[in-house]
């Protein structure tokens, strides 16, 4: 049986991760452990600072690393991976069908980066041409395909030639006499809306085209939100 402190034996790197990460080096554990390890199931809040699951670390260490695994196993509560055992008043816990289908730390972590990235609030096409590369952990692919879903929408919506792409296209379609130009809205607002567009397109499509980019989950999800927000603007002027 596996343990953590075979997984990661450095007490320091265990300190270092977040609830979620150490959550799934909990919940990666226990759905390996069998009634024959001697801790079976269901679960306890001190499963995860049962001897047979930490292993052996520094006695000077062995405290913090207990404490750190405890928030794991509240993550783990808190997001409803384990649960309580339905008519039990001692504590005892199971995991739950999310917890079983996450059920390790690849599994967690790609859950709590999904958190991060709204996918209700996303544009349909968004979705469909990123969210696989975003939950594999491919956020710099993920970025590039959702700028490049709006370049191809600016095209499309503003019927131009596959010779037409990048800050050029978005110059075409939203300067002054743009097929996609609102010339109801202020000035301002028309400049406005085109040096967005310009810049969206400039600064998160094309260097990922050319070169890896590397991002970190967060600036990925705040990039893609941007390129879906950006999508439903050229819908609308589609529309019109």
């Amino acid at each position: 049986m596996p343990t953590l402190s075979t997984l990661i034996p450095d007490a320091d790197a265990i300190l270092a991760l977040q609830p979620e990460e150490l959550a799934g080096l909990g919940l990666e554990l226990i759905t390996s452990i069998t009634p024959e390890d001697g801790i079976g199931s269901p679960l306890h809040p001190t499963s995860f600072t049962h001897p047979q699951t930490l292993g052996t670390f520094p006695s000077e260490k062995r405290k913090e690393v207990e404490y750190a695994m405890a928030e794991g196993w509240n993550w783990l509560l808190r997001e409803g991976m384990i649960a309580p055992v339905p008519g039990e008043t001692s504590g005892w816990h199971f995991v739950t069908r999310r917890g079983k289908q996450l059920r390790d730390r690849a599994g967690v972590v790609a859950y709590a980066n999904s958190v991060l990235l709204p996918r209700g609030m996303l544009h349909p096409s968004i979705v469909q041409c990123c969210w696989s590369a975003f939950m594999r952990g491919e956020y710099d692919t993920a970025v590039f395909q959702a700028f490049r879903e709006l370049e191809v929408a600016i095209r499309l919506a503003g019927n131009f030639s596959a010779d037409d792409f990048g800050v050029p296209l978005a110059q075409k379609a939203f300067g002054e006499k743009g097929p996609l130009t609102d010339r109801n809205a202020p000035s301002g607002e028309r400049v406005a809306l085109l040096n967005m567009m310009t810049g969206a397109l400039g600064s998160y499509k094309n260097p990922h085209s050319h070169r890896k980019v590397q991002l970190s989950a967060m600036d990925a999800s705040e990039m893609i939100v941007l390129a879906s927000h950006l999508m439903k603007i050229v819908d609308a002027r589609r529309a019109t």
